[in-house]
C-alpha cells in the first residue's frame, strides 16, 4: 500500500486510486458511500433542502477536481466534510441570519438589566426526544446558531466526529472545537427552554407526557 494512504480506512486506499485513474464507477462508489452524510451536514448548516443539495453538488465536484491532491493524511470522509462545510460556509455568508449572543442581557419593561436563565430541562423523559415535534423544534434551534457554533455541533453531536476530526474539517485547534461545542450547546439549551417552560404550562400537574411515570436518565440536546 501507498505509505501516504497508511491512514485510510480498509478500502479507501484502492478507491483513491482509482478516482486518481479517472475510474467513473469509483465516482460513482464516492457518491453513494458519502453523499447521505454529506447531505445532512449540508442541510444542518443551510436549513434549506434545495441549498443542501446545491452543497452536495458543489462537494463533489470539488472533489473530483482535486482528488489527485488528496495525500490520505486524513481519512477520505473527513477530506469531504471538509469541503462540504467550505462550501456551506460561503452560501452562509452571503445570508447573514440575525443570531442573539447567548451572553447579551434582556433589558425589562423597567429598563433594567437581567441575565438570560437557562431552564433547567434535563430532567425531562427520554423520550420526549422522539417525538416529531420536538425534533422540529431541535432542528429550527440548530438552525439559528451562528454558522461558527452549528458546524461545531454538527459535525460532533449529529454527525458523530472526534473532536480532533471535527477540528481538522474546520480548521481550528481541539481546544477551540471544545469552546465552540460548550457555547453551541448554551445556546441550544437557552432555545430550548422557551419550548419547555411553555409545554409545561399546558400540561395537567403531576403529568410528564410519554407511557406513565417519568424516566431515570435526563434528556441532553447533544444526544440528537
Amino acid at each position: 500500500m501507498d505509505q501516504e494512504l497508511r491512514v485510510t480506512q480498509p478500502g479507501e486506499a484502492e478507491l483513491v486510486q482509482a478516482l486518481k485513474a479517472g475510474d467513473q464507477a469509483a465516482y460513482s462508489e464516492l457518491v453513494e458511500r458519502y453523499s447521505s452524510t454529506i447531505y445532512n451536514l449540508a442541510l444542518r448548516m443551510m436549513g434549506d433542502r434545495h441549498e443542501a443539495e446545491e452543497v452536495l453538488q458543489e462537494t463533489f465536484i470539488s472533489a473530483f477536481g482535486a482528488v489527485d491532491r488528496f495525500e490520505g493524511r486524513s481519512q477520505l470522509g473527513t477530506w469531504l466534510y471538509r469541503i462540504a462545510y467550505n462550501a456551506a460556509l460561503m452560501r452562509l455568508r452571503k445570508r447573514r441570519l440575525p443570531t442573539t449572543s447567548i451572553d447579551e442581557p434582556i433589558w425589562t419593561d423597567e429598563g433594567d438589566q437581567m441575565p438570560r436563565q437557562l431552564v433547567d430541562w434535563r430532567g425531562l423523559p427520554d423520550d420526549r426526544a422522539l417525538t416529531r415535534e420536538l425534533r422540529g423544534v431541535l432542528d429550527a434551534a440548530v438552525a439559528t446558531l451562528p454558522a461558527t457554533l452549528r458546524s461545531v455541533f454538527v459535525l460532533r453531536d449529529i454527525e458523530g466526529l472526534s473532536t480532533a476530526e471535527a477540528a481538522e474539517v474546520l480548521g481550528l485547534t481541539e481546544t477551540n472545537v471544545k469552546v465552540r461545542l460548550h457555547r453551541a450547546r448554551l445556546a441550544l439549551r437557552e432555545k430550548l427552554s422557551d419550548y419547555f417552560a411553555s409545554d409545561a404550562l399546558v400540561r395537567p400537574e403531576g403529568v410528564r407526557g410519554g407511557s406513565g411515570g417519568t424516566s431515570g436518565g435526563g434528556m441532553h440536546v447533544h444526544r440528537m
